[in-house]
């Protein structure tokens, strides 16, 4: 199974790929530029990757390819540039290498044909490629719903091992829909039954995806974020400092993590010595 996520640093299908691992609590790493050189400047100190000793972006492509177990290329239409680069690299190491052209495949089929290509090379350490922003402005998120369509895929394989407790689910009105996170926060755990509450208290950090999968829908009703909710979604959004228009979908993984962070100070299971 998939254990690291590693890449470039750059806008567009590196940076997705770091926030995809981001999410989701897998470990990430790779190689950046000296000075974490990106098109549009030095790449955040959240973003756990060791610079190289030269700005030349050909170094911390072969690193990284080298570093890993295989590689992904998600692009639209042509190799090229960077992308290119990064396939001769692969091909002439002789290492696993996935090539995705969105404009051939749907992004569910994209993900299917990841989990493959992951399962069958029994990759552990994946390296993610692809245009910078500038270059492909839907490449970011193409990059991160492909790579949650491949975890969902891992999750849906394991999920009768690893069933949760089942409740009625409330329906509500328009008005009761929470602002914040902290309000969805609060609001859900009234919700839960106490078995419910320790179940997700005892989770591993690790196991946040399948958290994430089973309790995206009921949060989404919940909170309002089916229809939108902008008041969350911009506290979400003031909270991690985003430039960009937030993803509803990370503000539910957002809303989890905080409940998980909160219900393990009283339901998770103390070790006494």
């Amino acid at each position: 199974m998939l254990e690291k996520i590693v890449s470039g640093g750059q806008t567009g299908a590196d940076r997705a790929a770091l926030d995809f691992a981001l999410k989701f609590n897998i470990d990430h790493g790779g190689w950046v530029p000296k000075g974490r050189r990106t098109e549009a400047g030095p790449l955040p100190l959240k973003y756990k990757l060791c610079e190289t000793e030269t700005t030349d972006y050909r170094d911390r492509t072969r690193r990284n390819i080298l570093d890993s177990d295989g590689t992904l290329i998600v692009y639209r239409g042509q190799l090229t540039g960077g992308s290119l680069f990064t396939r001769n690299i692969a091909q002439k190491a002789d290492k696993p290498l996935c090539r995705i052209d969105l404009m051939g495949v749907e992004e569910f089929e994209a993900g299917v044909i990841m989990k493959s290509f992951i399962q069958d090379n029994e990759i552990r350490v994946l390296n993610v490629a692809g245009p910078r922003l500038s270059h492909d402005p839907w490449i970011y998120n193409d990059v991160k719903t492909v790579l949650e369509v491949m975890l969902y895929m891992f999750f849906f394989d394991l999920k009768k091992d690893k069933a949760m407790p089942a409740w009625e689910m409330q329906e509500l009105l328009p008005e009761q829909f929470p602002c914040s996170i902290d309000e969805a926060v609060k609001l859900i755990c009234a919700d839960l039954p106490f078995r419910f509450k320790a179940f997700i208290a005892r989770t591993a950090d690790c196991d946040i995806g399948d958290l994430y999968f089973s309790l995206m829908d009921y949060i989404r009703h919940r909170t309002g974020l089916n229809s939108g909710n902008p008041a969350l979604v911009q506290d979400y959004g003031m909270q991690m400092q985003q430039n960009a228009d937030p993803d509803p979908g990370d503000a539910v993984m957002a809303v989890l993590k905080q409940l998980k962070t909160s219900l393990e100070q009283d339901y998770a299971l103390r070790v006494v010595k």
